[in-house]
């Protein structure tokens, strides 16, 4: 197959997994998804899960099984019968089901207090697919000047698998400080790498930014601040959560091309598109690396 044959094909496949996003409650078939490849749909089933190593059946299924999830854990304005039809379920019981075998808990449980572990551990095939997506060059790197920025932060200190615990508990914190994403700008800050800190040293700062004083407070959130300077910034559309390759692009690629030395901060994004308020092909996260 020649290079332009390849990116083709590839290309694609893209605009499949492209299309889920954009109609998790819509019919995604067969039929529809090899027509959006372009492809026979004899064929179809075996190129998606020969490419991304999962069949596009399961594939849909995660995608609209993560959204729910996303919104039973985050969301309070829509009840589980609602999340069930936006899933694709004509009857709460047999979302129920469907939601406690692919996950390991009912959706009732999982709102209440979601085991994270086992929700990783059944999303890692979505994950793996959407990660595989991210390339970049360095044209996606701009250097510019970052403000410095009063921040409300909770760290969370532990395994990183647990780390929507922490993410729960600050977003309610938000909304009972009227400081929502709507209100003020989301930030998070990476003093380490999950690759190589041991679970228990593990640690990541959730910040919102916010001028006001921050109350004494049971959860452990307080005033900071993030640096101004200059930064070198990428912008990653589409899943945020993992964020390893586009940070190693950055440390690993662009840096030492680039000339530039690297500022006494860590590295930190600013989340600026949210899911599932949007699909999470378009969702938005800009990453800074502070430089000198």
């Amino acid at each position: 197959m020649t290079k332009m044959a390849l990116e083709n094909y590839q290309a694609r496949m893209r605009r499949v997994l492209d299309h889920i996003d954009r109609h998790l409650d819509e019919n995604l078939s067969l039929d529809i998804l090899s027509g959006v490849a372009a492809f026979s749909k004899h064929h179809f089933h075996r190129q998606f899960a020969a490419t991304f190593g999962v069949s596009a059946h399961r594939y849909v299924q995660l995608a609209r099984m993560k959204r729910a999830s996303y919104r039973l854990a985050f969301r309070h304005d829509a009840n589980v019968t609602e999340i069930a039809l936006d899933a694709g379920y004509e009857a709460p019981d047999a979302f129920a089901r469907a939601f406690r075998e692919c996950v390991g808990q009912a959706p009732s449980a999982f709102r209440k207090s979601p085991d994270w572990e086992s929700w990783l551990a059944a999303l890692e095939p979505l994950d793996r697919v959407r990660s595989a997506k991210m390339t970049y060059s360095s044209n996606d790197v701009t250097v510019r000047e970052f403000p410095a920025t009063p921040v409300a932060i909770l760290t969370h200190r532990g395994d990183p698998a647990r780390v929507y615990e922490t993410v729960r508990r600050f977003i309610d914190w938000r909304r009972a400080a009227g400081l929502g994403r709507e209100i003020a700008a989301t930030f998070t800050i990476f003093p380490c790498d999950p690759r190589t800190t041991p679970p228990e040293e593990f640690r990541l700062d959730l910040c919102a930014a916010t001028n006001r004083p921050i109350e004494a407070n049971a959860l452990g959130v307080t005033a900071g601040l993030l640096p101004g300077g200059r930064c070198a910034v990428l912008r990653v559309i589409g899943s945020s959560e993992n964020l390893e390759q586009p940070a190693l692009f950055l440390y690993r690629d662009w840096l030492p091309a680039s000339g530039e030395e690297p500022r006494d901060f860590p590295l930190f994004c600013q989340r600026i598109g949210f899911y599932p308020d949007a699909p999470e092909h378009e969702t938005i996260t800009d990453l800074f690396l502070p430089i000198i």
